[in-house]
């Protein structure tokens, strides 16, 4: 609500030229004034309002202490902002026992030393109240129009908090039931102070109300859901005692976060986009400073820690079945994060392109292979995933590189490939150097020329010409094992093979053929 004080009132033109002077109650100049009362008589206090700052020359009031004391009282009882007495018409000074009685009771006494007109000091003091009245009404169509559109376009906490942030003023932060900080925009001032030591701060303020103010640590706090099944709290930055408009800012805000949760089916979504778009900022640049600190409010280790990134991919149960539903996806990330939890281990886990991405965290002693096993093993009993882990690296600036090492073995692992839970550079062998260079125009130039005779072959006469090439490459030393794995004779097989070195003008004997067919179907089977 907009406040205008006596301390206001005193310090515009038209009252600083009536030369005033505080006598008593300077501890109330911050009284609220919501109108001025112009009066002569004694017993004015039943007609007054609230916050009615009283104007008077005096002429009318009682001469007597006893009297002067009453007068002050029923002042004070009907809540007025202060007294104003015009000096000249009746007193040259205002008699000691109303001084004394107004500073008994905090309320403010003001002697004006030089003629005003008091019209003109109702008028003023009236429209600054009009005016702040109509500023105060201004900026709650603001906040109303900012949520409701807000609504409209089903905004996320992204652009919730950056509301709140512009509205405010100031620093805002989302944090979960556990306190930790899932999001949060800076203010002006210093932010690495303003979340310093941010979850034990947090933990030790509790409020009954849905929305209070703890001065100690100059936060506005509103709770997020009902207060036996709260799931957050919005807090925002307020040193001085916040404003009634701040206070519907915040409490807006937590509607439309409570809204967001609504709309979104899953529970956990908050942590798992924070999750994610810190695993993104990871890959772009592991160096920026807000970055890392976003992780550690987070949960997730930067300082002095050992990281690993994985890479699972989700695979489908039925055979045949090649794609991938979003159900099943999500259905591997939260047993990711069932497991991560299990296992006590710092992590951000989230889905990037179809694969649930993680960043493990681990203290430096800690036996981090033996930790990635488990977490993995957690996970594979019960989901058909492949699992692709980078080399550990020791300092924050290099978690893009394990993490996009991991993406990279994930990428290169053989469907077919059994035998490890998790796989690794080295286990990737030529398949790894092919997927790294995927995109290279030379592998498809060298693809194109190695196969495309076979491929407008088979493609034309709905033949298998590439599959029993694949056969003879992948059975080396028996050409019977290779006719067996595709269910043909050896003489139909021998014939395909007479085929297929004739499209391609080759001799299959030939070891240094053998290896460049099998390398191009290699990089054929990555590049689809």
């Amino acid at each position: 609500m907009a406040v205008v004080t006596v301390a206001e009132v005193l310090q515009m033109p038209v009252l600083r030229a009536a030369g005033p002077e505080v006598l008593a109650g300077k501890s109330g100049l911050d009284r609220q004034v919501r109108w001025v009362h112009t009066t002569e008589l004694a017993d004015i206090a039943p007609l007054l309002r609230g916050g009615d700052l009283v104007l008077s020359t005096g002429i009318a009031f009682p001469d007597t202490a006893e009297e002067l004391d009453a007068l002050a009282r029923s002042l004070d009882d009907s809540d007025a902002a202060g007294l104003l007495i015009e000096l000249g018409r009746r007193w040259t000074s205002v008699p000691a026992p109303l001084v004394t009685a107004c500073e008994r009771l905090t309320l403010p006494l003001i002697a004006l030393t030089r003629e005003v007109r008091f019209a003109a000091i109702t008028q003023t003091v009236g429209e600054r109240i009009v005016d702040e009245q109509l500023t105060e009404l201004r900026e709650a169509e603001r906040v109303h129009d900012t949520f409701t559109a807000l609504s409209m376009e089903e905004a996320g906490p992204d652009e919730i908090l950056a509301a709140v942030q512009r509205l405010a003023g100031a620093a805002v932060v989302l944090e979960d039931e556990q306190h930790r900080v899932l999001d949060y925009r800076a203010g002006p001032g210093d932010i690495a102070g303003f979340l310093a030591d941010w979850q034990s701060r947090s933990r030790a303020v509790e409020h009954a109300e849905r929305t209070t103010w703890d001065a100690t640590n100059g936060w506005l706090i509103t709770r997020l859901g009902k207060r036996d099944a709260g799931w957050g709290r919005l807090i925002v930055q307020a040193p001085a005692t916040p404003p009634q408009r701040l206070t519907v800012v915040a409490e807006r805000a937590a509607a439309a976060l409570a809204m967001h949760r609504l709309q979104d089916r899953h529970r956990d979504s908050l942590v798992r986009r924070t999750h994610q778009e810190l695993l993104l900022g990871l890959l772009a640049d592991p160096t920026d400073p807000d970055l890392l600190r976003r992780c550690e409010l987070s949960g997730l280790p930067t300082t002095k820690r050992t990281f690993v990134g994985l890479a699972i991919r989700p695979r489908p149960r039925t055979a045949g079945q090649d794609s991938l539903t979003p159900s099943l996806v999500d259905d591997v990330l939260a047993s990711v994060v069932h497991a991560v939890h299990g296992t006590r281990t710092s992590a951000l886990v989230g889905e990037i392109d179809r694969d649930v991405r993680v960043l493990l965290s681990f203290a430096p002693s800690a036996r981090h292979e033996r930790a990635v096993e488990k977490l993995a093993a957690r996970v594979a009993d019960r989901h058909t995933v492949v699992i692709g882990a980078g080399r550990a690296v020791n300092k924050a600036a290099h978690i893009d590189r394990t993490l996009r090492e991991s993406q990279h073995v994930v990428e290169s692992v053989h469907a077919s490939a059994g035998g490890r839970l998790v796989h690794r550079l080295e286990d990737v062998h030529l398949r790894g150097l092919l997927t790294m260079l995927g995109e290279d125009e030379r592998v498809h130039a060298f693809v194109t020329r190695e196969l495309d005779a076979l491929k407008e072959h088979d493609e034309d006469n709905g033949g298998d010409l590439l599959v029993v090439l694949r056969a003879l490459l992948e059975h080396p030393t028996s050409k019977s094992d290779a006719a067996a794995a595709v269910h043909l004779s050896r003489a139909a097989f021998y014939d395909r093979l007479a085929k297929i070195e004739r499209l391609l003008g080759v001799d299959l004997d030939d070891p240094d053929i053998r290896v460049s067919l099998h390398v191009a179907l290699l990089a054929d089977e990555v590049a689809r």
